[in-house]
């Protein structure tokens, strides 16, 4: 919404406690059912225990009684949290210009009730109906002992959350028609994970992009980063064209790729250009995890490190790495993937390609505490908080760590963190030797100064080159990227995580001028999820 539309915060914590006091304050001199609580023979004893039918009917009751005339004072009052209640209450009707209120409830399953809500929103001269479904929960006050709702912000709509705000007018930017490469539109529809990516472009872009604002009931988010979500437009305004980099192709195939595994999250980029081609995420809780997950990338990291291992002529690909069943550094033992045979002349080649943990540790006495994040800054281009990829991302980090985490770090765990985005172009920066910042933009768009980092040698490419290929042929990867004609290479990963039954799944590859990063969070070792996700994305292109 544009500045100077007034709109109510919903709950935050401060709110709550005032809330939480003005609710006890309300009901010192009155109560729900008009008893007032007192009388010659004293208060009346305080209930306990679980709502009865007949109290969560008549609580919610109530409570849709006065949401329907508008009341918001008096529909705060049948919550357990007035003061916040009543702001957002008062909004909905206010700011959000929502009128006809008509609220519908369902068959109640103990204390929660579900509704249905018809409503009118009515701005400028403009009227459209809204419809909706959401839900609420009736307790037992704590001090008063009264069936009260339970109050939270998505009561009054299942996408609000605390501090959010509903609010009906111009909108806070003009809409975007974003299509692909080749001009192909890009939908929420079609594309259901770019939701969030499109909201952002918009956000962004649309200023730019020579659209002109609608009218729109939208959830203005309380973080600054979150922009607004369109519940219902009223009035159309001009859409402005963004051009992306993604392929319309791609993106299908990461869509359909990561509904397989539950937490899952791809990325596909152009080598030659660092283009982005595909990002998709399947989470429960719609986080973009593709651009702004931080998790240790396991295994995977071992592009990186034996990157690292060359650089600084600790060995080389048919160089010794050797490894062994277990390998110690700092008192803390590091262990190889249950069934994996020692092999005491191995070379980094075959420890890479068998992701042999043991063969990396053996090698942390021969790097310096900041040789990993001196490899990962100024040739992969990580972790320096410049990257200006077109939406919000996250650039990597792999800091320099002393103790255990010096030895932990080269395999990918310690206190590394990457985003599968980060991975895709680690895999493109190791097939091209080049660093070419990810954008999901043109830089022609708005002129923004891209990262950079010197890359790697011609050398070093070819090892690397040659030990993916490897891994992607014969080694670990070799089974998900069976039948994956031209150029290829892969590196599979797993991560374990404290608190996590199974480890996080990783894998990135790369077929001719396409590389890929997939994660996904309690998958198994790299192959098991992420690694078909990967060769789904990969199939499509390149």
């Amino acid at each position: 919404m544009r500045k100077g539309a007034r709109a109510a915060v919903i709950g935050s914590v401060f709110a709550v406690v005032v809330g939480g006091a003005g609710y006890g304050a309300y009901n010192v001199v009155t109560s729900i059912d008009g008893s007032g609580g007192t009388g010659a023979g004293g208060p009346a004893p305080v209930k306990t225990g679980p709502p009865s039918r007949a109290e969560v009917k008549e609580a919610s009751g109530a409570f849709f009684a006065a949401w329907e005339k508008g009341d918001a004072a008096k529909a705060a009052a049948y919550t357990n949290y007035a003061s916040s209640a009543e702001g957002l209450l008062a909004g909905y009707r206010d700011d959000a210009h929502l009128t006809g209120v008509h609220i519908t409830p369902g068959a109640a399953s103990g204390a929660r009730v579900p509704f249905s809500v018809k409503a009118t929103v009515s701005y400028d001269g403009k009227n459209k109906p809204f419809a909706y479904d959401s839900e609420l929960t009736v307790v037992r006050g704590e001090t008063t002992g009264k069936a009260l709702v339970d109050w939270k912000p998505s009561v009054v709509h299942p996408e609000l959350k605390d501090g959010d705000t509903l609010v009906t007018g111009e909108s806070a930017s003009p809409a975007i028609e974003a299509v692909d490469r080749n001009n192909v539109v890009l939908t929420k529809e079609k594309y259901p994970s770019l939701g969030p990516i499109l909201d952002a472009l918009r956000e962004k872009y649309g200023d730019k992009a020579g659209g002109t604002p609608g009218i729109e009931l939208s959830i203005r988010h309380a973080s600054e980063s979150g922009g607004d979500t369109t519940l219902l437009t009223l009035a159309e305004g001009r859409a402005g064209k963004v051009r992306t980099t993604l392929s319309a192709s791609a993106q299908a195939a990461a869509e359909k790729a990561v509904t397989r595994f539950a937490e899952s999250s791809v990325v596909a980029v152009k080598p030659s250009t660092g283009e982005v081609l595909a990002v998709a995420n399947h989470r429960a809780d719609g986080f973009d995890a593709a651009f702004l997950g931080k998790l240790a990338p396991g295994s995977t990291m071992k592009i990186i490190s034996a990157a690292t291992l060359i650089d600084n002529g600790i060995t080389t690909a048919n160089g010794p790495a050797t490894c062994p069943p277990t390998a110690t550094w700092q008192s803390q033992t590091f262990h190889n993937l249950t069934g994996m045979a020692p092999q005491l002349n191995a070379t980094l080649s075959d420890s890479f390609a068998r992701s042999c943990n043991t063969a990396f540790v053996k090698y942390a006495d021969d790097v310096k505490v900041d040789s990993l994040t001196n490899e990962a800054q100024q040739r992969f281009g990580l972790g320096q908080n410049n990257w200006k990829t077109g939406i919000e991302s996250f650039d990597g980090a792999v800091p320099a760590s002393g103790g255990p985490d010096t030895a932990a770090n080269m395999i990918g765990q310690g206190q590394v963190q990457m985003s599968p985005l980060n991975m895709a172009s680690v895999t493109a920066t190791a097939m091209t030797g080049a660093f070419r910042q990810p954008v999901i933009v043109p830089r022609a768009l708005d002129g923004r100064e891209l990262a950079t980092a010197k890359g790697l040698s011609a050398g070093t490419v070819a090892q690397l080159r040659a030990m993916m290929n490897r891994t992607a042929v014969s080694g670990t990867a070799a089974q998900v990227m069976a039948g994956l004609g031209g150029s290829i290479g892969a590196k599979t990963g797993s991560a374990e995580v404290d608190g996590q039954a199974r480890s996080n799944s990783w894998f990135t590859g790369y077929r001719n001028d396409m590389a890929a990063a997939a994660m996904t969070q309690e998958g198994g070792h790299g192959g098991q999820a992420a690694g078909p996700i990967v060769a789904a994305v990969l199939r499509t292109g390149g």
